[in-house]
């Protein structure tokens, strides 16, 4: 039996390559490293349709969002570090 622990994101990215782009279970076992047993208890836990798929879902999706709200975020400090750099010099 082997010790190889693997991530729950790796996992999850093994089960797109299988369900969204289509490959064999047995080619991505292969291309991956673990055995076909693994991917089919993977695809049952992490599958479409399943409890945690959707948890795994929403999870990305607030990611997403907090990406986008950081993004705007720095956006702003930039902008507003530079007002004050500008104003500063001004009132010398």
């Amino acid at each position: 039996m082997s010790d190889k622990r693997y991530t729950d994101e790796f996992k999850i990215e093994a089960v797109k390559q299988i369900t969204e782009r289509g490959h064999a279970v047995q080619d991505v076992a292969l291309r991956l490293g673990v055995s076909c047993h693994s991917l089919y208890a993977w695809l049952k836990k992490y599958g479409k349709g399943t409890k945690h798929a959707v948890q795994i879902d929403d999870q990305q999706g607030e990611i997403r969002r907090l990406r986008a709200e950081l993004k705007r975020v720095t956006e702003e400090r930039d902008i507003l570090k530079k007002a004050t750099a500008y104003f500063a010099k001004e009132s010398r």
